[in-house]
């Protein structure tokens, strides 16, 4: 296999931000870090974050790790495994992307931010190292938030960590790491193709690179057959066992806005996030439960307790129940098609949009459009969002009723609230758009 040259904007994975974010921050670590470009510079191996690690001592070589890639789902997943080492009593670590209400929610232990002057004075500590190694070196944020992740799991002596991707896989810098304990692949689908490939096959193939030899790989149920051959592919070579969950053996009860019961091989289970794809995700965290149980005496209760407490903002997220309002960050056609699996036609439904124009716009808009009585389309949220007059006139174009915002944003959804008040008020999109809604919420210190 040929490596790709991941270029400009390939290694932020899906960071949310702004280059005037932090125009009014006075906070010197957040600069710093936020000094550097997305991406850094195109990278064709992981020379580059092994270099600045190894100039802090290799802390990544002294923890153990679940390492998730895949399309949708990652962050989830994530959460759920959290949720049951938590529970479990271990100490754990958690590394996500991206974050939806502030930088540090992407580091954390025992589900807490890492706290702001620890973050301060690591930073110092990646800074002084960045500064003794070559100036061209062009490091990402990505990595350098990487590096202080690791570091501060390392001080906190972090029994296991959750380690999720940001993007890709094979060339991802998450995966400098050697020897994880288990590694993750979820839902592979079309996403980011002008990085990571335009077919199936070679998106898995990228995802598929976190495979490490002889350890164990769950791979996520309703994957399509190519995304399997090549992940199984991958794991042959590699000598590592490959789990996929058994759906024969799955049996749903009930699913609602409140999340889905289930039974797993005769063992109940409940999610709090709403969607029968969280049951996918579920299922994953279940297999690699399994793999981990005795080395960490995971009990059931551990299991189960911690897939019902994981949730997510931004993924089916209710902000309110009368009026019912969801936000929800689904941005590619898989997103989009779990979402409308939730939406369903249980009432009548409203929404407003806003898309990001790197997205197929109009795979996802057919698929959302038939759930969907009206749309009101921002933009604003992001440098790359689609104009609002554009993406109203392609759901227009495209058979769907649209008109671009004439308020703002908080007082679109309040008046969509009011003329919908036995129907569903629906915020999406993309997951920048959910931390704008998270971000103006906060401002007014107030809720939907």
């Amino acid at each position: 296999m040929s490596f790709a040259i991941f270029p400009e904007g390939a290694l932020s994975g899906d960071f949310f931000w702004s280059d005037d974010m932090f125009e009014n921050s006075n906070d010197k670590a957040l600069e710093y870090i936020f000094g550097f470009s997305h991406s850094g510079k195109p990278v064709k191996d992981l020379s580059r974050i092994k270099m600045l690690l190894s100039s802090l001592g290799d802390p990544q070589d002294r923890l153990r790790f679940v390492h998730i890639a895949g399309t949708n789902g990652k962050g989830s997943t994530a959460r759920m495994f959290d949720g049951v080492f938590v529970r479990a009593g271990l100490k754990t670590g958690l590394f996500t992307s991206p974050y939806i209400i502030e930088y540090a929610d992407r580091i954390q232990v025992n589900d807490e931010n890492i706290p702001s002057r620890t973050l301060e004075r690591l930073v110092q500590r990646v800074r002084t190292a960045v500064e003794g190694l070559p100036e061209n070196a062009g490091f990402s944020q990505f990595e350098i938030t990487q590096a202080i992740a690791f570091l501060y799991f390392e001080e906190q002596k972090c029994d296991i960590v959750v380690l999720e991707t940001g993007l890709g896989g094979l060339l991802d810098c998450t995966n400098v790491i050697t020897d994880p304990l288990l590694t993750v692949i979820t839902k592979i689908d079309l996403d980011h193709t002008a990085i990571l490939g335009d077919t199936v096959e070679l998106i898995a193939a990228q995802k598929a690179g976190i495979i490490k030899r002889g350890v164990p790989c769950i791979l996520s149920g309703k994957n399509c057959d190519e995304a399997v051959r090549v992940v199984a592919e991958k794991a042959e070579s590699m000598g590592s066992e490959l789990i996929i969950p058994d759906y024969s053996k799955l049996d749903v009860q009930n699913s609602g806005f409140d999340g889905t019961e289930f039974t797993y091989k005769g063992k109940n289970f409940r999610t709090s996030m709403a969607g029968l794809h969280q049951v996918d995700n579920a299922l994953t965290v279940i297999e690699g439960c399994e793999v981990l149980r005795e080395q960490f005496a995971l009990k059931d209760s551990d299991i189960s307790e911690g897939i019902a407490s994981a949730v997510l903002h931004g993924r089916t997220e209710i902000l309110s129940r009368r009026p019912l309002v969801m936000l929800d960050g689904g941005h590619n056609p898989d997103g989009i098609r779990a979402l409308v699996k939730v939406i369903d036609g249980k009432r009548p439904c409203r929404a407003v949009i806003g898309m990001c124009r790197d997205k197929n716009l109009e795979e996802a808009l057919k698929t959302l459009i038939p759930y969907v009585d009206s749309f009101v389309t921002v933009d604003g949220f992001s440098d790359r969002a689609e104009k609002a007059d554009d993406l109203a006139a392609l759901i227009n174009e495209l058979g769907g009723c649209a008109r671009p915002a004439e308020y703002s944003l908080l007082t679109e959804i309040e008046n969509m609230k009011q003329q919908n008040a036995d129907g569903l008020t629906l915020i999406c999109g993309s997951l920048y758009l959910v931390s704008e809604v998270h971000e103006l919420i906060k401002e007014r210190n107030d809720t939907i």
